[in-house]
C-alpha cells in the first residue's frame, strides 16, 4: 500500500467508528383549556418527558408571573396572566423553547 493510500485509509477507518450523534431537540406546546386556563406540555424530539424541567411565564418586562416546573407527566397548568407574556422552557444550554402568548390561542 503506498503511502497516500494509507493517508486516506485513516481518515475513512476513523469515521467508520464514529457512532452517529443522537440529537435530543426541546419541545414544547401549550393549549388553552377550561377557559382562562394553559395547560403546557415538554419533552424532547426523541419522545422521552421533562420532568421537572424550568418552564416560567415571562411577561415582557421581564418579571416572572409564573414561576414552575413541569410536574411528573411533563405538565404544567397555569392561569392565564393578564397583558403579554410568553412562556420559556429551559432545560439547559441549548435547550430552549419561548412560546408567545399570541401564538397561544384564545380558549
Amino acid at each position: 500500500m503506498t503511502f497516500t493510500a494509507r493517508r486516506l485509509l485513516v481518515p475513512l477507518l476513523l469515521l467508520g467508528t464514529a457512532g452517529p450523534a443522537l440529537a435530543h431537540n426541546p419541545m414544547c406546546e401549550c393549549k388553552p383549556i377550561d377557559g382562562e386556563q394553559i395547560e403546557c406540555t415538554g419533552g424532547f424530539s426523541d419522545g422521552s418527558g421533562a420532568p421537572g424541567v424550568t418552564l416560567d411565564v415571562i411577561g415582557y418586562n421581564e418579571e416572572i408571573l409564573v414561576p414552575g416546573k413541569l410536574g411528573d407527566n411533563s405538565k404544567l397548568t397555569f392561569k392565564r396572566p393578564e397583558g403579554e407574556w410568553y412562556v420559556l422552557f429551559d432545560a439547559g444550554p441549548g435547550h430552549v423553547v419561548e412560546i408567545d402568548y399570541a401564538d397561544i390561542g384564545e380558549p
